[in-house]
């Protein structure tokens, strides 16, 4: 579903060369849950965003579905997000002047589908996560679970073959992040998509089929 060969990435500051990945391999099967763990400051979220199409590697290879990333200008891998991504963060990303109908229905407006069937898509992935009765209302008004939620359903309504969560639950209580964390498990099951989460809740990674840990700037297989 989702891979990368030779990965790496290395940030200047000034005339200094900071080395973050060094050499990463990772395939992802279709309905795979990979955990990625490490660090504080290893190169877990830099991993993500380069796997996402959000960031570019200094070398190496990021195949989507088959399409390589880097060979893509940034129209052609916004479309790859849009059709094949999903995102989830530790702080939700919701746009605060849209409801939360409005902000799921987005990547499905982005991707210039008939607004009617948009909404009626956002209305039922927000039931799927249990908050369509807070669909008219704004970020603002909403708890920090709720939000998280409002995020999750938006990375899922486009149906996408892979969600990248980048510490999906640290930002809640622990009641609230199990609540969503099963969220996510019950829609890959039933949708089929790919997880790989970036997180340091150990709970978290022993649901996962695999556990990586990132270390000197590469992955190794964990137990």
């Amino acid at each position: 579903m989702i891979s990368c060969r030779g990965l790496q990435k290395i940030f200047h500051q000034g005339k200094v060369e900071v080395p973050v990945l060094l050499g990463v391999d990772l395939d992802v099967a279709a309905g795979e849950r990979v955990a990625i763990i490490g660090a504080s400051g290893s190169g877990k979220s830099t991993l993500l965003h380069i796997l996402g199409g959000l960031d570019d590697a200094s070398r190496g290879e990021v195949i989507v579905q088959g399409q390589d990333l880097n060979r893509q200008d940034e129209t052609a891998r916004g479309l790859t997000r849009n059709r094949a991504l999903g995102f989830v963060y530790q702080f939700h990303h919701l746009l605060p002047e849209f409801t939360a109908l409005e902000n799921v229905a987005m990547p499905l407006l982005i991707r210039r589908e008939e607004k009617a069937a948009a909404y009626v898509a956002a209305g039922d992935m927000l039931k799927q996560v249990g908050v369509d009765h807070r669909a008219e209302h704004r970020p603002g008004e909403l708890s920090g679970g709720e939000r998280q939620r409002t995020a999750l359903a938006r990375a899922l309504v486009t149906r996408p073959a892979c969600v990248l969560a980048d510490e999906p639950t640290g930002n809640l209580d622990r009641h609230t992040a199990e609540t969503v964390f099963e969220l996510m498990l019950d829609l890959n099951r039933r949708i089929g998509t790919s997880l790989v989460i970036v997180t340091h809740d150990p709970a978290i990674a022993l649901r996962a089929d695999r556990v990586l840990k990132l270390v000197d700037g590469r992955l190794q297989q964990q137990g």
